[in-house]
């Protein structure tokens, strides 16, 4: 008999995973409602009164006699409703954790899960791996942050589950145990709901519980020093040549000296969107695939397989020698320093919600690379102050506007003002809730902008 047959469950939270979450909990026999501040989201999940759930708008409290709460990864744990639970004595979980539980029960036994966390980098990581373990014959599928919730990914049988977590996520969970976990990096990112570096880095830590191997970089401090309390063996992967147990680079390949004796991989020139931080991706993918015994001849195939996923340096445009790139995903200082690295004179579109992140020792970096600035969103003031401090040769421009509107102005002045050699980028190194329904938006808004303005200039070659 299920465990949750008869258990009374608070789902919080009406979005894709909250639904998710209802829909495994109600076929397992469960008392189930929901809970969202948005009544159009609650309104979405209507289909499942007639399974049984009630739709309950706006709760602050759990219902009484309920014993179990299952929270979004948006909630912040002092929000009321998982706060007056956890005061009243009743559990808090997560999605992920639920997908964990429900795993553990499956009577063919559970998946093998090999989870991915850190800063930036993870969608990219998660989906290599993904390509690599098909590659070599698996039944898997990428799920968690990538946009499959971990549940669905359960309840659809797959054998083997590449997991992005996010430290949202990987705050309410407590039973997780992946055979292999990964901390890519760790840079100030939101810090607003975590309230400090160190918590951040407590959450990410998690995805190293209970490991077969727990794999970092070498090259980043806290994915190193968040390693040391994992127990179980440790297998690293670096941007130089590879010590014994890691995975690492040797001229034009990718090399493996953790689960193999020098073992070629694959050819850098393989990794694909090119960039130091995507071959870092994917030694990571590779070191995860390797801790499941995948074997090499699968780890080129699959990277060779591999196709970037949308809003990760993709060129839309090119004209009159300026190229144009998304990077949208850039949502923090960490990921628009790797965007902004792979190019060598930029027109840099930034800004938006910072979440309490400094961009001064990014602006300080890229200084060199800067032709110009256009500044959006709603603290593109602390970008401009950033400028002014470390690169006050750079012309700035600031676009008050928002939504689409803002983007194209922006995009205007960054065509105005780039030159032949140069690219524009977007790369905000904020997030982009003050202007954009999310980073997807602002990186088809950009799309729409560029076309918008080439088309009202002849040019002498495009693509995209």
């Amino acid at each position: 008999m299920s465990r949750y047959r008869g258990l009374r469950v608070l789902v919080a939270g009406a979005g894709v995973s909250g639904r998710s979450a209802a829909e495994a909990l109600l076929a397992a026999g469960a008392e189930v409602a929901v809970t969202d501040g948005s009544a159009d989201r609650l309104a979405a999940l209507a289909s499942l009164e007639s399974q049984g759930a009630q739709l309950v708008p706006g709760l602050s409290t759990p219902p009484e006699g309920t014993d179990l709460v299952v929270t979004s990864p948006g909630w912040r744990p002092d929000a009321p409703l998982p706060a007056a639970a956890a005061a009243g004595g009743i559990e808090v979980i997560g999605e992920v954790e639920l997908a964990w539980w429900l795993d553990q029960e499956r009577p063919e036994g559970p998946a093998t899960w090999l989870a991915v966390t850190g800063t930036n980098g993870k969608t990219t990581t998660v989906s290599m791996l993904e390509s690599i373990l098909r590659a070599a014959g698996a039944d898997v599928v990428a799920c968690g942050n990538v946009g499959l919730p971990v549940v669905d990914a359960v309840r659809a049988g797959h054998r083997v589950l590449a997991v992005e977590l996010s430290s949202f996520q990987l705050h309410w969970q407590r039973a997780l145990r992946p055979k292999a976990g990964a901390v890519l990096n760790l840079a100030d990112d939101h810090l607003d709901w975590h309230g400090s570096l160190e918590s951040y880095g407590e959450a990410k830590a998690k995805v190293f519980a209970g490991n077969d191997v727990a794999v970092f970089n070498a090259d980043d401090e806290w994915s190193t020093r968040l390693v040391e309390a994992a127990g179980g063996r440790r297998a690293s992967f670096t941007l130089g040549v590879p010590q014994d147990g890691q995975l690492g680079v040797d001229e034009d390949r990718l090399v493996d000296r953790a689960f193999g004796e020098g073992v070629e991989l694959a050819l850098l020139s393989e990794v694909r969107p090119a960039g130091p931080h995507n071959v870092a991706n994917a030694l990571a993918a590779a070191a995860l695939a390797r801790a499941h015994g995948v074997d090499p001849a699968a780890v080129a195939e699959g990277l060779r397989g591999f196709e970037p996923g949308a809003h990760r340096s993709v060129l839309i445009a090119e004209a009159d020698g300026v190229s144009y790139v998304d990077d949208s995903k850039a949502t923090n200082p960490h990921a628009a320093d790797a965007a902004l690295r792979a190019h060598d004179s930029v027109v840099w579109i930034a800004g938006g919600l910072l979440k309490g992140a400094d961009v001064d020792e990014l602006v300080r970096a890229n200084a060199g690379r800067l032709a110009t600035a256009v500044l959006i969103g709603r603290d593109r003031g602390e970008f401009s102050a950033a400028l002014g401090r470390h690169a006050p040769d750079v012309p700035v421009h600031e676009v008050a506007s928002g939504d689409d509107a803002g983007m194209l102005e922006a995009v205007r002045l960054a065509h105005g003002s780039a030159r032949p050699g140069s690219v524009v980028l977007l790369a905000p190194a904020a997030a982009s809730m003050d202007m954009f329904t999310d980073y997807a938006h602002r990186g088809r808004a950009f799309a729409d902008a560029v076309r918008d303005v080439l088309s009202e200039t002849p040019a002498t070659t495009r693509g995209g």
